[in-house]
């Protein structure tokens, strides 16, 4: 049934059947077995004035001339009737099997008398059937003087069973009828409570059919109950993650189109210009070399940025080594520090954090990079790794003129400028990087005798795996 209503999909519907069917079986099941113990209760009843009225016929037996006799009046009938409906059937046997009084057609007790026992006048209840009718019979052995001290006689009464069942039947009826009102009344009431528990439900459900298709602000229904709190947190979590994710596509398509739109009109210029003849040649491809190059540049920072978001939702982290990270990114630019003949130092232990392994890389490679950048021909830079009360830190040093402290609160906008050249897209991928791992990142100058700026320290703070 759980599966079932599980395809369909219906809330209502997996209520009604779990709460409405196991009382309408308990219904059914207890109907049932109400009759079983009206009909043994009706029985007990009827028993005991069937037995009255066996014990009464055999008080009145009598030895007369040396034989048994039986003078029954109405009233030792009477007693047993409670209405009459029915028929009382009686019989009346010495312990041979000889008939004496009664209806000759009851079939005889075939039990034996228990001669032993001290007192044997017990009445025995059995079913049998007389002229095809099922009828209920008493058998008593009821003790009479003769000349035997153990002398008895055989007495039977019997009566048909149509008052029972019919009184078993008109209860049980009766009570069917409340059980199945008493159902509707559970039906009614069910329903009604499951309609008004799902219309908080029905209200988000509108409310979101009723939204424009740009409109991702939280959904706040009224009235909502708190089971429904967690879905409607996690809703206005899952929105959030689409709101970000198409401001930031937004944004890289405004961006592409802006930046991108300006070198490629550059590249165009200086190709009408070799066309013209108004330069050497070798001098515009040059420029055109150049031009390619920062376009290309610009294109594949466009590209990490998406991928960091790409990778930023699907929110999955692993256990990474930043020592490592940091060497490996040192060996793919070690081309770059070469070429600038420049002095570098790392420092890298063993310190693992939690992240995304080409996050991490690309948020080195950045740094690293603007740090060779800024630096002069033969200074010096490095990176320094290190670990303090489950803390780990990454610092990237550089030897190069700082950045202005006017233009320091906007590095990490896209396209900004760092005070000594045109910015990129370098430290707008580090910022989300770090936001995206819960890090913190921080620029700060380096100052040589209190006045003299020295170089720049980035500075990157995890939160360290231990253990």
């Amino acid at each position: 049934m759980a599966h079932l209503f599980s395809r369909r999909r219906s809330v209502r519907a997996y209520l009604l059947a779990w709460i409405i069917s196991p009382i309408a079986l308990f219904i059914i099941i207890d109907s049932f077995s109400l009759y079983r113990n009206t009909l043994e209760s009706v029985n007990t009843a009827y028993d005991r004035m069937l037995i009255a009225s066996v014990h009464s016929i055999g008080d009145l037996l009598r030895i007369e001339n040396g034989e048994l006799k039986a003078s029954l009046p109405y009233a030792a009938l009477e007693i047993y009737e409670a209405d009459y409906s029915s028929r009382m059937i009686y019989r009346i046997n010495d312990l041979e099997g000889k008939f004496f009084d009664g209806d000759a057609d009851l079939p005889s007790y075939k039990g034996k008398a228990d001669k032993e026992a001290i007192y044997p006048a017990l009445a025995h209840i059995y079913e049998d059937n007389y002229n095809g009718v099922p009828v209920r019979v008493a058998a008593l052995f009821q003790p009479v003087v003769t000349n035997d001290p153990r002398g008895a006689a055989l007495v039977q009464v019997a009566e048909t069973m149509e008052n029972r069942s019919a009184l078993a039947r008109k209860i049980f009826w009766e009570t069917l009828i409340r059980q199945a009102a008493l159902l509707v009344v559970i039906v009614s009431v069910t329903l009604y409570v499951v309609r008004r528990a799902l219309q908080p439900v029905d209200a988000l459900r509108r409310q979101l059919d009723e939204r424009p298709a740009d409109d991702l602000s939280p959904v706040a229904p009224p009235m909502a109950p708190r089971e429904l709190q967690p879905f409607i947190n996690a809703l206005n979590q899952l929105m959030a993650r689409l709101r970000r994710l198409l401001d930031h596509q937004q944004r890289f398509v405004a961006n592409a189109s802006h930046q991108l739109r300006t070198p490629l009109a550059v590249l165009k210029t200086q190709l009408q210009s070799g066309l013209r003849g108004d330069a050497p040649a070798q001098e515009i491809l040059q420029e055109m070399s150049g031009t390619v190059e920062r376009a290309t540049t610009l294109a594949n920072q466009l590209l990490s940025l998406a991928k960091v978001e790409q990778i930023r939702g699907r929110g999955a982290q692993e256990v990474c080594d930043l020592g490592m990270l940091a060497r490996e990114t040192a060996v793919d630019l070690s081309p770059l520090i070469a070429e600038k003949d420049l002095d570098f130092e790392l420092e890298a232990e063993k310190i693992l954090v939690m992240g995304h392994p080409w996050m991490i890389g690309e948020l080195i490679s950045n740094l690293l990079h603007n740090a060779i950048r800024h630096t002069p021909v033969r200074g010096r830079l490095g990176i320094r790794i290190s670990a303090r009360n489950e803390v780990a830190e990454l610092l990237i040093w550089d030897s190069g003129e700082g950045i202005d402290a006017p233009a320091m609160e906007n590095v990490f906008k896209a396209f900004s400028s760092n005070g000594s050249s045109s910015g990129g897209l370098g430290l707008t991928i580090c910022g989300e990087i770090v936001d995206s791992m819960q890090a913190t990142i921080s620029l700060r100058n380096r100052m040589g005798g209190g006045v003299q700026v020295e170089g720049l320290d980035a500075v990157v703070h995890f939160r360290a795996v231990t253990g």
